[in-house]
C-alpha cells in the first residue's frame, strides 16, 4: 500500500483542492467574480479581484473553482473515440489480464445410450492492460497576479481541460494507428491473435461504397479459434478529416451508380441503374478522428480508414481509468516560504525561489489492443 500511495502522491507539498471543507456559496461567488457575471466595469472588477486575492481562504477557493470549471469543460467535450472503445476501471497500477477462454462452446457430440458425457478441453489466453500516471505542472507568476488579476486566471481551467482532452485523444488514436499506418499490434494480413489463430484484418482498398461493403463482409466472415462464425457487425466507421465528405456521401446516399463516360453501348450493358445503396441502411456511425493525420505521418494518412464493431459485442481496443480517480484532478503546491518570524505564508505568496504559484493536473488511465477480429483497417494508396 505504501508504494501505491507513493505513486499517487509523488510530489511533496502538493495537495488536492477537492475534499477540503469549503463554503459552497463562497466558491459560487468566486466563480461569478472571476467570470464577471454581474458585468461590472473593468476598474471595479479589477479592484474586487485584487481585494479577494488578499484573503487567506482565496487559494483554496480558487483551487476548487479551477477544478470544477476544468471538470465541466472536460466532461462537456465530446470524446467521440469512447464510442468504439471498451471503457473500464481498474483498482490499481498492476498489470491486469483480459482473459479469453476457448472451449465448451463447440458443437455438441452425440451421446449414445448409456454413453458417457465427455469434457471438452479448454484453453486460456489473455490480453494485458496497465494504468499510467500522466500530468503537468502549471504556474502563475506573482507579478501576473498583481498586475493583471483577471488575465492570470480566466483561461487556466480551459488549459487544464485541453491538456487532458488532447492527451486522451492522442493516446486513443495511437492504440489503433501509428506513424506508418494501422498499428501493427492490432492489424495484419495476417496477425496472430493470443489464441494462436491468424487473423487477417488489413487491406488496401480505397473508401468507396463497394469497398466498404467488401470490408463489412470480411468482418462478418471472421471465425473463432474453433472455426465457428462470430458474425462481427462493423458499425463504427473511423476516418481522417480528408475522408469525411466521402464517408458522409457513402453513408447518406440512397443510390449508387457507375458512369462509363460517353460510351452508351457499354453503359447500356452494364446492368440496371440506379441500384440501392444498402450501406446507408446499415446503421453505421461515422467518426472523424482529427488526430489520425497527426499520428500517422506515412504517405497514406489521408486515405487510410477503419471499421470497428460495437464494443458490447466484442472489443478491439480498451480504455481504463483508476477506480475512484476517473476524472482528472487538480492539486495546488503549498508555499515553501515562511515569515521572518517563522509563520507560514499563503500559497499565493509563491515559492521561495521564484515567487511562482504552482498548480498541477493529473490523470490516471491506460489503453490496450484486444481482439483483432472486431476491427478492420484499409490502408489505401488513394
Amino acid at each position: 500500500m505504501s508504494d501505491f500511495l507513493r505513486l499517487m502522491e509523488s510530489w511533496d507539498g502538493y495537495n488536492p483542492v477537492t475534499g477540503q471543507a469549503i463554503n459552497e456559496s463562497a466558491v459560487a461567488r468566486l466563480i461569478d467574480l472571476i467570470a464577471n457575471k454581474n458585468r461590472m466595469p473593468p476598474h471595479r472588477h479589477e479592484y474586487l479581484m485584487k481585494e479577494v486575492i488578499t484573503t487567506t481562504d482565496f487559494p483554496n477557493l480558487f483551487g476548487v473553482a479551477i477544478d470544477r470549471q476544468m471538470l465541466a469543460l472536460y466532461r462537456s467535450a465530446a470524446a467521440d473515440w469512447r464510442r468504439w472503445f471498451k471503457v473500464s476501471r481498474l483498482p490499481n497500477f498492476n498489470t491486469h489480464r483480459r482473459h479469453k477462454v476457448q472451449g465448451n462452446d463447440n458443437y455438441l457430440p452425440v451421446v449414445e445410450e448409456k454413453g458417457e458425457y465427455l469434457v471438452e478441453p479448454m484453453s486460456d489466453a489473455y490480453y494485458s492492460i496497465a494504468l499510467k500516471k500522466y500530468g503537468r505542472q502549471f504556474d502563475i507568476s506573482w507579478e501576473a497576479i498583481i498586475n493583471d488579476s483577471m488575465g492570470a486566471f480566466e483561461n487556466i481551467p480551459q488549459r487544464f481541460a485541453n491538456a487532458v482532452i488532447n492527451s486522451l485523444a492522442r493516446s486513443a488514436c495511437l492504440t489503433y494507428s501509428s506513424a506508418t499506418g494501422p498499428n501493427a499490434l492490432l492489424y495484419g494480413a495476417p496477425i496472430a491473435d493470443i489464441d494462436g489463430q491468424n487473423v487477417t484484418n488489413l487491406g488496401s482498398l480505397p473508401l468507396t461504397i463497394a469497398n466498404l461493403e467488401t470490408t463489412l463482409e470480411l468482418m462478418t466472415a471472421q471465425t473463432d479459434v474453433l472455426g465457428k462464425p462470430i458474425m462481427v457487425r462493423g458499425v463504427h466507421l473511423v476516418v481522417p478529416p480528408a475522408l469525411e465528405f466521402t464517408a458522409r456521401q457513402i453513408l447518406t446516399s440512397t443510390i449508387k451508380s457507375w458512369h462509363y463516360g460517353g460510351d452508351d453501348e457499354a453503359f447500356a450493358t452494364a446492368g440496371p441503374m440506379p441500384t440501392t445503396n444498402v450501406v446507408s441502411q446499415y446503421g453505421m456511425q461515422l467518426h472523424v478522428d482529427p488526430w489520425l493525420p497527426i499520428v500517422d505521418t506515412g504517405g497514406y494518412q489521408g486515405y487510410t480508414w477503419y471499421v470497428f464493431g460495437e464494443p458490447a459485442q466484442g472489443a478491439a481496443v480498451e480504455f481504463a481509468t483508476l477506480t475512484g480517480y476517473e476524472d482528472p484532478e487538480v492539486c495546488m503546491k503549498s508555499s515553501d516560504k515562511v515569515t521572518v518570524a517563522g509563520g507560514p505564508l499563503s500559497p499565493f505568496s509563491g515559492d521561495f525561489a521564484t515567487d511562482n504559484i504552482f498548480y498541477r493536473v493529473r490523470h490516471v488511465y491506460g489503453f490496450t489492443q484486444l481482439d483483432p477480429r472486431f476491427t478492420y483497417a484499409q490502408k489505401a494508396t488513394s
